[in-house]
């Protein structure tokens, strides 16, 4: 292939499971775009990816599901969509595959096509430094590269013979080094004087099914302690909406001050004094804010199980596995009770967390600070020049 095949007409394939992997992807699309003007994606993805011109085979909603047994009740949905999705791209071969994080369905479909000549990536590396078993054994089949996002991550793959590429995380290029509080809450119309708190439960419906009446709980515990605090919501889909309003209509919590936006992820977490949030990239999004968090996460009681007997490191959210240790709390399972959340969430609303978390925030988000989407382009550029 030229080694600048601008008006080849290339096509890259991509599958995204979940909403952080369509924000990724769709950033990757758009520094593609700029050096292969010609270049078309087809293949799984979200709004985002969308927007970048790809064809959407399949919404990614069909794909987001997290957990053992939830995945378990979709199975069969999820393995007709891989069976025809992998006939199609056999049939079609597209000059790359591009599996978005999504690794229980993107690795096996990529060692289907990379044993039938099609090139092969996986961007995101799946947690091979956060779980037990052979898994970068699998990776090494599946991937002619893969695309990490966290610096622990390379020197894993070097040792183990994959070819990998740091290229940093993206939303770390995005956010600036500071976020001015008071801009905003300005944004978003609300007061400057009073305590701001914002709660994620997830960018799943499944996960807002899950967390929704716990976090709303948690919020009525910390409205009694703190009777002026206001409570953002923000949320990026309309299924995760109306399972939050479900959720508020069945704690009969229509009289508590919560402002929902639709969206506006980051300016919800830049206005408030504290986050509550579901482990997960929006860990990520709040650190790289710097803002103060309380962690928490609810599985079916026997995918929890199941995983945290594969776990190797104490704690699940990203800010807590870059410093290598525990720097914000986590309430996960049985811990995460209205009780325990309000109460952390108070404490960690103080303004002098703020001040001690500055330090190792700002340190993560220098690390990551890579210009991942060159970096990422220029990957896959190399990947479509080897012979």
């Amino acid at each position: 292939m030229s080694a600048d095949p601008k008006s080849s007409g290339l096509r890259i394939a991509l599958v995204a499971g979940e909403s952080s992997g369509d924000h990724l992807a769709a950033h990757l699309m758009a520094a593609l775009k700029e050096k292969l003007p010609q270049v078309s994606f087809v293949g799984i993805g979200g709004t985002n990816m969308r927007a970048q011109g790809m064809e959407i085979w399949w919404p990614l909603e069909k794909l987001a599901v997290m957990g053992y047994v939830e995945v378990l009740k979709r199975y069969r949905e999820i393995s007709s969509i891989r069976r025809a999705l992998k006939a199609r791209l056999l049939s079609e071969k597209p000059d790359l595959f591009i599996g978005v994080d999504a690794p229980d369905f993107n690795l096996d479909l990529e060692i289907a096509l990379r044993t039938k000549g099609v090139k092969t990536m996986h961007y995101v590396s799946p947690s091979i430094w956060a779980w037990r078993g052979g898994r970068i054994k699998k990776i090494a089949k599946a991937a002619d590269r893969v695309l990490a996002l966290f610096p622990m991550e390379p020197p894993l793959y070097k040792q183990a013979g994959i070819p990998v590429t740091y290229v940093g995380h993206p939303l770390a290029d995005q956010i600036s080094s500071t976020t001015d509080k008071r801009a905003m809450r300005e944004k978003l119309g609300l007061p400057q004087d009073k305590p701001v708190y914002a709660l994620l439960p997830g960018s799943r419906q499944s996960e807002v099914e899950s967390l929704g009446e716990t976090f709303i709980r948690a919020a009525r515990l910390l409205h009694e302690r703190v009777p002026n605090a206001l409570f953002l919501v923000p949320l990026i889909t309309r299924e995760t909406r109306l399972a939050f309003e479900v959720a508020r209509y069945k704690q009969a919590a229509q009289d508590l001050p919560f402002h929902i936006v639709f969206g506006h992820t980051k300016e919800a977490m830049g206005a408030a004094d504290a986050v509550l949030v579901a482990s997960g990239t929006a860990t990520l999004e709040a650190a790289l804010i710097k803002r103060p968090m309380v962690i928490a996460y609810k599985l079916s009681p026997l995918t929890y199980k199941l995983m945290k007997r594969r776990a190797l490191l104490p704690y699940v959210g990203l800010p807590n596995i870059l410093a290598g240790r525990f720097i914000v709390p986590e309430l996960l399972q049985d811990e995460a009770t209205p009780e325990k959340l309000a109460d952390a969430l108070l404490k960690e609303a103080a303004p002098e967390r703020a001040s001690e978390l500055d330090v190792e925030f700002a340190r993560i988000h220098n690390t990551l600070r890579q210009n991942t989407a060159e970096k990422a382009a220029a990957a896959v550029l190399d990947v479509l020049n080897q012979k």
